[in-house]
């Protein structure tokens, strides 16, 4: 099979597993999303939801955020992890917001990629799931998959992601990002992996991965 047709496979099948895919990081708009992706960083989703319903009874938009004092944001999402860095960035983003586009979160890729503490990855996340807007987000989970399942070669997040968008057809990109996300969860761990009872190695998977 060519790689395209075992992406469509693939794409296929995790349509079948995960049809419907709804955001993991609680959020009720695009400010809250960026903040809880932001605090996603080196955390996982579902430390993230304990620890935002406890900042944004405090601050859930980006005037009342810019009015906390840095170290009480840090507290607060201290169990996060890298707490200086994020509560630094949270606070200056929230000012950068109501000085540069009157409080609200740009819908703009490269604009969103200018704020204190927000990646690439983190700006595609914005924009797919806030917005609407096709975008690949790749993250260290997405760029171990989609070697394993031989559809890129990348070295890189940057390049991994690259081959995805020639790969899929434009209009999967958002859903499909949480769908190999949630299949990895499931089915395709970083550690402690069968790949014989993975779906989706058992029949794609390097041959390196069964030795």
């Amino acid at each position: 099979m060519t790689k395209q047709e075992i992406a469509n496979d693939i794409a296929e099948m995790l349509e079948g597993y995960y049809p419907e895919t709804p955001v993991p990081l609680d959020h009720t708009d695009p400010y809250t999303l960026l903040i809880a992706v932001l605090l996603s960083a080196q955390c996982t989703d579902a430390r993230v939801n304990i620890v935002t319903p406890h900042l944004f009874a405090l601050a859930d938009n980006p005037l009342a955020m810019s009015q906390l004092e840095v170290e009480q944001i840090r507290q607060i999402i201290r169990p996060c992890g890298l707490s200086p860095r994020k509560s630094k960035a949270i606070h200056q983003l929230s000012h950068i917001l109501l000085e540069e586009h009157n409080g609200e979160v740009p819908a703009d890729m490269e604009a969103l990629e200018r704020l204190p503490g927000v990646g690439h990855k983190t700006a595609g996340v914005v924009m797919s799931q806030a917005f609407g807007v096709p975008a690949f987000p790749v993250d260290t989970h997405i760029h171990r998959l989609a070697y394993r399942w031989k559809l890129s070669t990348g070295k890189n997040v940057e390049k991994t992601e690259k081959d995805l968008k020639r790969l899929f057809p434009k209009e999967l990109w958002n859903k499909l990002h949480l769908q190999i996300i949630f299949f990895g969860r499931e089915y395709c761990p970083a550690r402690s992996h069968d790949p014989h009872a993975c779906p989706i190695c058992s029949k794609y998977g390097r041959a390196t991965l069964f030795k």
